[in-house]
Formats: structure tokens, C-alpha cells, sequence
């Protein structure tokens, strides 16, 4: 008999859980959580993107030789032009029409600014004689304003 009431304690010490026959329709979490890594990669990609457009405009705008001049106003230089000499200032010009070579001075263009009708004429240089004028043509340039009120160009970039 202390055999059988060794086998009588050993099947009372063992516990049987009450969902032992059932099965789970839950899966199981895993330790670390969900994956995360799709997220991570639009994350980036996304930063990457944002970063590339800023670092497009910032390059564009650091490599504008005009950008640290003021805009030509023309209504001011129409009404006394004496207030500007010396001055340099970027424009954005429309060619209306060639006035032919003045001697080695340059050649006179007559152009219109950007936002304003009244025609400037310009001297251009002869460093800048390489440049094709064509009615209607768009540039952008560093112009100075000298004695007797002659404008200048100093630079000229077809836009």
C-alpha cells in the first residue's frame, strides 16, 4: 500500500489547466511588437526627398550672381536717373530692339524691365559681344548706372 499512496500523491501534485482541450484563435505577440522597418524606410525616404528640394533651391540660390543686388527701378531712374549713378542693380530684360554698334564702346540695345513698359536703352559691352540679341529674347543682368545717366551692363545671362 505505500506504493499505491506514493501514485495517489504524485497524480493529486499534477495540475491540469482548465483550457487544456481548448484551442486559441489568437496569435501570439511577439516580444519585440510589430515590424517596424516599412515605416522606418517611408520615414527616410520621405527626409531624403524634403532634403534633396531644399538643397536644390539652396544651391540655385547661392550660385545667383544677381542676388545680392537690388531690383532697377526704372521709375525712379525715368524721374531723375542722377540719384542712381554709381549704382549697381540686377534687371530682367526683354529685348525690344538693337541700336547697332557706337564706336568700341559696345553696342546700344533698348530693352524693357521686367513689370514695366517704358524701354531703358543699355550699352553693352564688348566683353559681352559674343551675345545674340533677338527681339523678344529674355536675359537677366548686372546693370550700373553712369555719368550722364547711360546704363551699363556689366553681365548678361540669357534666361
Amino acid at each position: 500500500m505505500p506504493h499505491s499512496h506514493a501514485e495517489n500523491e504524485g497524480e493529486s501534485q499534477r495540475i491540469i489547466s482548465p483550457f487544456a482541450q481548448t484551442t486559441s484563435h489568437v496569435q501570439p505577440t511577439h516580444a519585440k511588437g510589430p515590424n517596424r522597418w516599412p515605416l522606418w524606410a517611408a520615414s527616410s525616404l520621405l527626409v531624403l526627398a524634403i532634403l534633396g528640394v531644399v538643397g536644390y533651391f539652396l544651391y540655385n540660390y547661392l550660385n545667383d550672381p544677381y542676388r545680392t543686388l537690388e531690383t532697377f527701378p526704372v521709375d525712379k531712374y525715368m524721374s531723375d536717373y542722377r540719384s542712381l549713378s554709381g549704382a549697381k542693380f540686377k534687371a530682367n530684360l526683354k529685348v525690344s530692339a538693337d541700336l547697332g554698334w557706337k564706336a568700341d564702346t559696345g553696342r546700344l540695345m533698348v530693352f524693357t524691365v521686367e513689370n514695366n513698359t517704358h524701354p531703358i536703352v543699355v550699352m553693352i559691352p564688348p566683353k559681352l559681344g559674343g551675345i545674340f540679341f533677338t527681339k523678344g529674347q529674355n536675359y537677366q543682368a548686372s546693370l550700373e548706372v553712369g555719368e550722364g545717366g547711360m546704363i551699363y551692363a556689366d553681365s548678361c545671362d540669357k534666361q
